[in-house]
Parts: structure tokens; C-alpha cells; sequence
């Protein structure tokens, strides 16, 4: 399946705390974009705790790609760097990956050539359109827009 352009985004950065934030605001403006507002917390909050093991466990260096693809069913987050060691999921604690399994829905890793990818996704379907308001007759034969009498109780 093939992913339109708009719907996939790729960065790659030197990780610092002003470039964790920086991120931030762009993932959270993409999903905005793409009309997911209700991803952008969860997904922001699991983005971030990628990055920060990110700057935390990888040498001076610590230079990522961050990507993002939304499908139309599932948003996928990815972080790969060059650091060979994987990921561990720690007892406790409440951060890092175990952190990022209580925010997604499904998460892994993955060995690459040079390093690893670090994965998440959620299930973000396409939000329907709202419904225009049902016209309420008046007298005279005129319409005007109105709630039903049952939502204004």
C-alpha cells in the first residue's frame, strides 16, 4: 500500500532537549494537519520518550530519523539511530518503553544495518464529518438551523 505524500513525514535531527521540544511541535502539527487531533497528546507524549532514550543511551552523536506515516487506519512512529545496543523493557520506573506501551497500541524494535529502529503505533481512523444541523420549518414556509428539541435538554 502506498502511502500519500501527505501522509508521511521524515526528519532527521542531532537530539538535545530543545530539539526533543522542537520535535514535538512538529509531530503534534502534523497530526493536526492530517485531522487527528485526539492522537496528538498520546502520540506527542510517546514521541518525546523515543527521542529522550534517544539522548540519554546514544553516544555523542546521537543524531536520529524520526518518522511518521498514517495510513488512514494507523499512525506509526518511528526513531532509528545508530547505537547498536536494543531497547530493553524495564520492571517499573513508568518511563521509557514501558511508557511507550501504555500510550500505543501496538510498539517493537528492530536491528538495522548500522543501529535500530524503535516503533509504535495507534489505531487513528479518519474522523467522519460532523452533520449540518437539521433545518427546523418556521411559519411561512422559511427554514432556520436548529438543535433538536431532545439535544437542548
Amino acid at each position: 500500500m502506498t502511502v500519500p505524500l501527505d501522509r508521511h513525514y521524515l526528519a532527521e535531527l542531532q537530539v538535545s532537549a530543545e530539539r526533543i521540544s522542537q520535535m514535538r511541535r512538529i509531530v503534534a502539527a502534523h497530526l493536526r494537519h492530517w485531522n487527528l487531533d485526539l492522537q496528538v497528546r498520546p502520540v506527542c507524549r510517546a514521541a518525546e520518550e523515543l527521542l529522550t532514550n534517544v539522548r540519554r543511551h546514544v553516544g555523542d552523536d546521537n543524531r536520529c530519523v524520526v518518522e511518521l506515516r498514517w495510513t488512514g487506519r494507523h499512525l506509526t512512529v518511528s526513531v532509528a539511530d545508530d547505537d547498536a545496543r536494543m531497547p530493553r523493557l524495564l520492571d517499573g520506573g513508568g518511563g521509557g518503553l514501558s511508557r511507550v506501551m501504555a500510550l500505543s497500541d501496538s510498539w517493537g524494535t528492530c536491528r538495522t544495518g548500522s543501529g535500530k529502529v524503535v516503533w509504535f503505533t495507534r489505531y487513528a481512523e479518519t474522523p467522519l464529518p460532523a452533520e449540518p444541523l437539521p433545518r427546523t420549518p418556521l411559519p411561512g414556509g422559511l427554514t432556520s438551523r436548529s438543535r433538536p428539541a431532545a439535544a437542548l435538554v
